[in-house]
């Protein structure tokens, strides 16, 4: 039986109640969601990098858990590993890229007004 949903965008269940959507690059997972922020686990897979992008609406903050990473912001790369973070304000460019032989993994802690689709700008794609 055929999803309409296509692969890059599959949500599927996880623990509990959350859903964990497959990307062509990993997966993304919100662990927590308010009117104010946004928490989510993010998985690269190795050699897969996700778009080049900025949110207008809201900042982020990546905490690395796993894994090796190239991470761009705004021109500047900077090559991260577990325990490592990097703050993204409002309308800054970024970009993670995962450079290592094994799973990058993130926690993406989002502050804002707004959380979704309508807030990313997507300015490079593989």
């Amino acid at each position: 039986m055929s999803s309409a949903v296509p692969l890059a965008r599959r949500r599927v269940p996880c623990y509990g109640n959350r859903m964990k959507e497959q990307r062509a690059w990993g997966t993304r997972e919100t662990l927590a969601e308010a009117v104010d922020h946004r928490v989510d686990r993010v998985t690269v897979q190795p050699g897969e990098r996700l778009s080049l992008q900025r949110h207008r609406q809201r900042s982020e903050h990546w905490h690395m858990i796993a894994g090796r990473a190239l991470v761009s912001v705004d021109g500047q790369e900077v090559e991260l590993g577990p325990g490592d973070s990097v703050n993204i304000h409002c309308g800054a460019t970024h970009r993670v890229h995962n450079i290592g032989d094994h799973p990058v993994v993130l926690i993406e802690v989002q502050r804002g007004d707004s959380f979704g689709e309508d807030d990313l700008e997507r300015l490079a794609d593989d």
